[in-house]
């Protein structure tokens, strides 16, 4: 058994969380809230990972620290204001414990995204949420602390909500409902199982000839966002979705008079054009393989039947 912390509940820190607990680790699941996965072997504690004062003790004894928190808004001023600071006090405290320090990351920060993206594409994109993912990997790199950053591309499975393959497409898919993806549903995009993406963060804290590197998470062969639509309804046992784009022009005029339209506008390059990464490296170095994107999409539909059937029902 072996002891490790979890900063974040969200997606990714519940998954790493809740493998590791399924080992027979045990895990401290750090969060704002005092949430996460309720099972043996988990204490969930309720703090502010920002404030080095309350981190310190949570991160004694642990032999690797999974920092899995995300900015409080899809916005850039946001992550400039929450991230770095998060990050160099979770560097600091777990240089001081001696634990590695394993980071799920995005795409964003690849300079040629029009390109297949592998383990040595150059990431030094600026300006807005590229700029920032930038500046993070470059930090990570200077703190002195031991780090591994575990790529991924937008994610999918159990627990995912806020993504392009999350609440926009699988409930809509469940109810016979019209899909609208943004920009082109007909172009390469690369989606990443979440349980992939912790596995190899699990894998990789555990291989020290690895540490102080940039990873990928294993990634299947870059479907279509019709493509992936169409494996939901497959497993869902429903007909295919009507698909019907929101075009990249619309979005971007959107974005001349709403806040939240503007920060998706500047992504819209991952979803008019090929966004594909490769991953074969990583996954023989980590010795693992992706999920299916069949059996990943049936477990996805089977996870959001159960929490639509345990959300309470309204009273008319």
């Amino acid at each position: 058994m072996s002891n490790y912390v979890v900063t974040g509940a969200g997606p990714v820190g519940w998954t790493v969380a809740d493998q590791l607990a399924t080992e027979g680790n045990s895990v401290r699941v750090l969060t704002r809230s005092g949430s996460g996965p309720d099972l043996p072997g988990i204490e969930r504690v309720r703090l502010d990972v920002s404030d080095p004062r309350q981190l310190k003790d949570a991160l004694d004894g642990a032999e690797a620290v999974f920092h899995c928190i995300h900015g409080s808004a899809y916005r850039t001023f946001a992550w400039e204001a929450e991230l770095p600071k998060a990050e160099q006090v979770v560097l600091k405290a777990a240089k001081d414990a001696g634990a590695v320090v394993v980071f799920p990351e995005s795409l964003y920060s690849y300079s040629h995204p029009d390109e297949v993206m592998d383990e040595d594409s150059p990431r030094t994109a600026t300006g807005g949420k590229r700029g920032v993912r930038t500046r993070l990997l470059k930090e990570r790199r200077e703190s002195g602390a031991v780090t591994v950053s575990v790529v991924a591309s937008d994610f999918y499975g159990p627990r995912v909500r806020m993504s392009h393959a999350g609440e926009r497409v699988v409930p809509r898919v469940l109810a016979g409902q019209t899909i609208r993806p943004v920009g082109n549903a007909d172009v390469p995009h690369s989606f990443t199982y979440v349980p992939d993406l912790a596995a190899a963060m699990i894998a990789a804290a555990r291989r020290e000839d690895l540490w102080n590197s940039v990873l990928h998470a294993p990634t299947t062969a870059a479907p279509t966002q019709r493509g992936i639509a169409r494996e939901f309804a497959r497993a869902a046992g429903v007909p295919e979705p009507r698909i019907k784009p929101i075009p990249g022009w619309m979005v971007r005029a959107l974005g001349t008079v709403s806040v939240g339209m503007r920060e998706l506008a500047e992504m819209l390059y991952q979803f008019e054009n090929p966004f594909i990464m490769d991953s074969t490296r990583s996954e023989a170095l980590l010795g693992l393989e992706p999920t299916p994107l069949s059996e990943g999409a049936a477990a996805t539909v089977d996870w959001w039947k159960a929490a639509r059937a345990a959300a309470p029902k309204i009273v008319q």
